[in-house]
């Protein structure tokens, strides 16, 4: 938790450059506040996956600093729960065994895991519950559709509630309808536990529909160019798409990445 009024994530002055010299991001300034939703958005290529990498200790920053709960991120963290686009569950345990996976992993659940084993299966079968996969709790991963496999992951996500949340396009591989079923779910969520969550995706409707504040980050090297507060009452339900701020929001949104791919101003000459 972060102390003292302090954001929970600070991001100062990051460079990070990896090996072979490709520059991802440069002069990246950013900050989350506790129980904040914040979306990223951008180009492809813009250093979105490298912030989340840099947020939860999988890379050092090559300059500059990452301070997560007020303290410099110098590995990766235990308070952190992550999704992504892939569910990357394993297909040799079950539904609820996947879930239990970070308990096994984490302090301080590992240490009393034999002890608490119970307790952690029921908490499991609960979020299950939460997300509409009660009594799928002992199926494989192949038994599930592609929206159970990713509700799974998100749940796996949650289990050792973790302080922030971070999800690196957890819906761009799954239909329409089952992607906006699966916003009204993790907002549900949210908004029961308040966790400080970062999204990043490329569906400009779903940074709207979910956040707080959306931020558009630059091409490559990656840095903050813009940022838009969502002022739009929750819980929002699929008719808020339509609300003129909405709408607003996302054409706005659309123009700064539309920009930032292509700086030349229509109709000028190159």
């Amino acid at each position: 938790m972060a102390h003292n009024g302090e954001p929970l994530v600070d991001i100062a002055r990051v460079q990070l450059t990896y090996e072979g010299g490709t520059l991802a991001v440069e002069r990246l300034d950013m900050q989350v506040e506790q129980g904040e939703f914040v979306a990223l958005v951008g180009p492809s290529g813009c250093g979105k996956s490298s912030l989340m990498k840099l947020v939860s200790g999988l890379v050092a920053p090559s300059s500059g600093q990452v301070r997560v709960a007020g303290r410099i991120v110098a590995g990766p963290l235990k308070i952190v729960g992550m999704a992504f686009q892939n569910p990357t569950l394993l297909p040799w345990r079950t539904t609820r065994d996947n879930l239990l996976l970070p308990l096994e992993i984490v302090q301080p659940y590992r240490s009393r895991f034999r002890s608490e084993r119970r307790a952690y299966r029921a908490d499991a079968d609960a979020l299950l519950a939460s997300v509409g996969l009660a009594g799928f709790e002992d199926r494989f991963p192949w038994q599930l559709s592609g929206g159970m496999q990713q509700r799974a992951s998100l749940c796996r996500a949650l289990i050792h509630k973790p302080s922030l949340l971070l999800l690196d396009e957890p819906f761009g591989a799954l239909d329409a309808f089952t992607r906006e079923e699966l916003w009204d779910i993790l907002q549900d969520i949210w908004m029961e536990r308040r966790f400080t969550t970062i999204l990043v995706t490329h569906d400009l409707r779903e940074a709207v529909y979910l956040a707080d504040r959306v931020v558009v980050m630059s091409s490559r090297p990656g840095r903050v160019v813009a940022e838009h507060a969502v002022d739009l009452p929750r819980p929002r339900r699929l008719e808020t798409t339509f609300d003129p701020h909405f709408v607003e929001v996302v054409r706005e949104l659309r123009e700064h990445i539309r920009i930032e791919r292509d700086p030349i101003p229509a109709g000028t000459a190159a």
